[in-house]
């Protein structure tokens, strides 16, 4: 569905999110660790979120991520298409160039209801309520 960059860039956003209530800034090897993500990688991807001002970044030996008020307002899909584009919206799931209505992959319709649960689910969802379904403590970011 999501390439490993915007899984990764979505957990990292949600990560920071958890350490930002702290009023903390937050570095790249802890994003890292907290996230299961390579450490380069994530340093990349980070950079990417906040040219895009998706989040917040100081540089320095204080440094590092962090979100405010109106950051946790993104919704997942502001993440999803800042790094993935909008490709959930338009690809076929077999990657076939020519899929459409008229020229229907042999998953074409089946897919098309569970995208729009999906577009949905990004569109409504936002920083803030992955955020708060985490302080319930019913929920994980990472495999123990």
């Amino acid at each position: 569905m999501f390439s490993k960059s915007c899984e990764y860039a979505i957990k990292a956003m949600i990560f920071v999110a958890q350490k930002s209530n702290a009023d903390t800034r937050v570095g790249i090897k802890e994003i890292s660790k907290g996230t299961d993500a390579p450490e380069h990688f994530m340093a990349k991807i980070m950079q990417d979120l906040s040219r895009r001002k998706l989040i917040h970044s100081v540089k320095g030996p204080n440094g590092g991520f962090y979100m405010d008020a109106s950051d946790l307002k993104n919704s997942i899909a502001d993440i999803v298409k800042a790094i993935d584009g909008d490709v959930i919206y338009s690809d076929c799931v077999l990657g076939l160039k020519v899929c459409s209505e008229k020229n229907p992959c042999p998953v074409h319709f089946e897919y098309k209801e569970i995208k729009k649960s999906l577009i949905k689910m990004i569109e409504n969802n936002t920083i803030a309520d992955f955020n708060e379904k985490l302080d319930t403590g019913m929920y994980f970011l990472k495999n123990k």
